[in-house]
């Protein structure tokens, strides 16, 4: 079982995270960011991740965004060590979600190269939107996304087909492709005897 407790703390969050790569898809998820709790849940359903998420101190009062970005980091450092030595596993992976007129798609590849790519096709929704409570904008989903391949080390490329001004639909069927491009790129392959990379190395 790939499965990991990772936990962080700083002067800024304190986090844990409870994962198992091979699970089911069941999350307890309490970042302390509603509409960032929901996001979540559906890349654990779609990915078959079995995960948890802590956040027992924030500094709320002043934003959201240390713990939005500081969970991101969380969760990229226990895949990284729940992968291990990355023997077997397909490597990169692709998904495409629609969501009434968005499409999201995500293409991904755990190299040990971090990067992400987040492109906004056809009308453009402004970042200043915001949605849930906690005024959730699209920038700080960069800022998640930019902090969890950066800690996996993934390459990973999102784009956003017809993003809608409600916030919601744009970023749902993201996280659900996510969750589908993650699980095809951490599944093993039976062919895969060793490291997928010519190098015999992912770092």
């Amino acid at each position: 079982m790939r499965q990991v407790i990772k936990n962080r703390k700083s002067r800024e969050t304190d986090i844990s995270v409870n994962l198992n790569i091979d699970g089911e898809g069941k999350s307890k998820i309490n970042s302390g960011i509603g509409f960032l709790d929901h996001m979540l849940e559906l890349f654990a359903f779609w990915g078959h991740f079995d995960l948890e998420v802590t956040t027992k101190e924030a500094d709320f009062k002043v934003d959201i965004h240390h713990a939005n970005e500081d969970l991101g980091i969380v969760l990229g450092q226990a895949f990284k060590e729940a992968l291990g030595d990355k023997v077997g596993i397909n490597r990169n992976g692709f998904a495409a979600v629609p969501m009434e007129e968005v499409t999201a798609s995500v293409t991904l590849d755990i190299s040990g190269r971090a990067s992400l790519k987040m492109d906004l096709l056809g009308k453009a929704a402004a970042y200043p939107l915001a949605q849930g409570e906690e005024k959730y904008k699209m920038e700080y989903a960069e800022h998640f996304f930019d902090a969890f391949a950066k800690q996996l080390g993934m390459n990973l490329n999102i784009k956003i087909e017809n993003p809608s001004n409600d916030l919601h639909t744009s970023l749902e069927p993201v996280f659900k492709a996510l969750g589908k491009a993650l699980a095809e790129a951490v599944g093993i392959d039976p062919r895969r005897k060793g490291i997928p990379s010519t190098k015999g190395v992912i770092d």
